[in-house]
C-alpha cells in the first residue's frame, strides 16, 4: 500500500506532550514539513518545539478551522492522540463531520474504527473521502509456520523494558543512518505510527491473537524480498502485564537474527497501569537480555546486540553516564540514538549482516 503524501493537522486536544501524544510527536519529528499545525487548546499558541523540544515553528492552535488552514492549508486531518476510553469527545465528532465536508482524509491508529462509526463513516462514504484506520487488520492473515527463518536477509527486531521507551525511534534511527551507509534496508511497521511514517505495515495489537506471529512472518517476508537488512518495529513488552502477548507474536513469527534492547534510563518500574501503583520492576539488563533470548530460543535462537536507550529526561552528562553503565553491563554497544550517535548499533548490525554464515 502507498500512502499518499498529505498535508496534515493533528488533533492532539489535551494531551499534547513528550510522553502523551506518541503518534503525533513521532510524524513530527519524521516528516515536520508535511504538518500544518497541532490542534491543542490546552498549548495553543505555542510551537511544536516549545511542547516537544522538536518539530520548529509547527504551530499549535486552538481552533479548527484556523488549524486546517494554515500554512498551504490541510490536505487530511490525523488523530495524533488516544482519547479516553478509545471514543472520540463530541467536539472531535465535529471536527472530523468538518473535516469531512471539506473532503479532507482522515487518519486514526485508534482501536475504534472511525470508518465503521454510524455517523462518520456513512458521510465519508457519500463525500467520496477517505478514512484511513490504520489499525484495521488485513484479511485472511495467516497462522506463523516459521518461514521468516529462512529469509537471506539479516532481521532486527526491537524489544524493551517497558512499553514506549523509543522502540519505534531506534529502529527509523538505525534504518536511516544503514540508508545512508548504503545498505539496502527495510524498516517493518508493526504499529499504527509507523505505518503512517513508513507508508506500510500491519498494527499487529489489533491482529486477534492465534494470527500476530503470521501478521509478523508475512511483514518479514515481504520486507526480505528487496532488502539485507529487515528492521522490524517493537510492540509492548515480554515483562508488561498487559502488552506481553503482542510481544511474544512478534518475537516468535519474525524470527529475529539479532534484538535491540531499548530501556528508558530514568524508568525503573512498568509505567502507569490504568492508575495503579507500579509493582512490576524491570530486570537489570542482563535479566533483559537472558528474558528475550531465552523466550526466542525454542522457535530460532537470537541474540542481543546492542542497547538503545531513551534519556530524554536527563541532562548530558548523566545521559552519556547512563550509555556507559550499559555498555560496561553488558559488553554491548549502547548508545541513545537520537541524542547521540547512532553508530555504535550501526556498526553492530553491519558486523552481524556481514558475518560469514
Amino acid at each position: 500500500m502507498t500512502i499518499p503524501k498529505h498535508r496534515f493537522l493533528i488533533i492532539a486536544d489535551g494531551d499534547f506532550g513528550p510522553l502523551t501524544s506518541k503518534t503525533a510527536n513521532s510524524c513530527i519529528r519524521y516528516f515536520p514539513e508535511r504538518i500544518v499545525a497541532v490542534l491543542d487548546r490546552q498549548h495553543a499558541g505555542k510551537t511544536a518545539q516549545d511542547v516537544l523540544g522538536f518539530g520548529g515553528n509547527i504551530p499549535v492552535v486552538g481552533d479548527f478551522e484556523r488549524g486546517v488552514a494554515q500554512g498551504r492549508g490541510a490536505t487530511a486531518v490525523m488523530v495524533g492522540i488516544a482519547p479516553a476510553g478509545g471514543r472520540l469527545p463530541e467536539e472531535w465528532r465535529a471536527w472530523l463531520r468538518s473535516a469531512i465536508d471539506k473532503k479532507l482524509e482522515i487518519w486514526s491508529g485508534l482501536h475504534t474504527f472511525i470508518g465503521d462509526d454510524p455517523e462518520l463513516g456513512p458521510l465519508a462514504k457519500a463525500r467520496g473521502v477517505r478514512i484511513f484506520d490504520a489499525r484495521k487488520p488485513p484479511p485472511n492473515l495467516p497462522i506463523a509456520d516459521g518461514r521468516a527463518a529462512e529469509v537471506d536477509a539479516l532481521v532486527v527486531l526491537a524489544v524493551g523494558s517497558d512499553c514506549n521507551v523509543g522502540k519505534m525511534t531506534a529502529q527509523l534511527q538505525l534504518h536511516d543512518a544503514l540508508v545512508q551507509r548504503g545498505h539496502r534496508t527495510s524498516f517493518v511497521a508493526t504499529g499504527q505510527t509507523g505505518i503512517f511514517i513508513e507508508g506500510w505495515g500491519i498494527a499487529v495489537d489489533a491482529v486477534v491473537a492465534d494470527f500476530i506471529a503470521g501478521a509478523a512472518e508475512q511483514l518479514v517476508l515481504q520486507a526480505a524480498k528487496d532488502n539485507d537488512i529487515v528492521l522490524v518495529e517493537g510492540q509492548g513488552s515480554l515483562i508488561h502485564p498487559g502488552y506481553s502477548g503482542v510481544t511474544l507474536g512478534l518475537l516468535h513469527g519474525s524470527c529475529p537474527d539479532a534484538l535491540i534492547l531499548c530501556h528508558q534510563v530514568t524508568r525503573d518500574y512498568i509505567g502507569d497501569y490504568h492508575g495503579r501503583e507500579p509493582w512490576v520492576k524491570i530486570p537489570s539488563y542482563p535479566e533483559l537480555i537472558d528474558i528475550h533470548e531465552r523466550a526466542a530460543q525454542p522457535v530460532h535462537r537470537t541474540k542481543v546486540i546492542g542497547i538503545s536507550l531513551n534519556t530524554y529526561d536527563m541532562d548530558e552528562q548523566a545521559a552519556r553516564e547512563a550509555v556507559a553503565k550499559a555498555a560496561e553491563e553488558t559488553g554491548l554497544p549502547a548508545t541513545d540514538p537520537v541524542r547521540f550517535d547512532a553508530t555504535p548499533l550501526v556498526d553492530a548490525i553491519v558486523k552481524e549482516a556481514t558475518a560469514p554464515i
